[in-house]
């Protein structure tokens, strides 16, 4: 028993030498600079809505729901991101696809939200995580969204 108790200790510094791979992420400085240009572009057209930031396991890192905003956007923000970082696409791919002759199909994918404003953030090709804006016209939402998107 000693000896297996040995053997497992022994083989820990190999273990976590191989975890420590590195990998791009989404980290909180840059969530915030995607939501405050998302939000700034808000501002600019006159529009508030909820903005949400999700790294590449669909948990999130920013959210900010603007004066006025109805509460359902909330959850619809974030249901956008999570759909744009499962998928690795952006949410409108879906709402176009709802207009087609697949909409059954597309309807069914379980995650999948048919309703532009989420859009994947990928950093040398790997998804690093999403933004989901909800809370005016799905268009609308899309345009806040992309202007996020180019901030990072």
């Amino acid at each position: 028993m000693k000896h297996l108790l040995l053997l497992f200790f022994l083989s820990l510094p190999f273990v976590t030498a191989a975890q420590n791979q590195t990998k791009p992420y989404l980290n909180l400085e840059d969530a915030r600079r995607i939501t405050a240009a998302a939000e700034e572009k808000a501002k600019a057209e006159g529009r508030n809505v909820v903005i949400a930031i999700l790294d590449d396991g669909g948990h999130l890192l920013s959210l900010i729901r603007m004066d006025g905003v109805q509460i359902g956007s909330v959850d619809v923000a974030q249901a956008k991101a999570k759909s744009a970082v499962y998928f690795k696409r952006p949410t409108k791919v879906f709402e176009d696809a709802m207009k087609g002759e697949g909409s059954a199909r597309i309807g069914g994918l379980p995650g999948a939200v048919g309703v532009e404003g989420g859009l994947p953030i990928f950093k040398d090709g790997i998804i690093v995580g999403s933004i989901g804006v909800s809370g005016v016209t799905s268009a609308q939402d899309g345009i806040i969204a992309a202007a996020g998107l180019a901030a990072y």
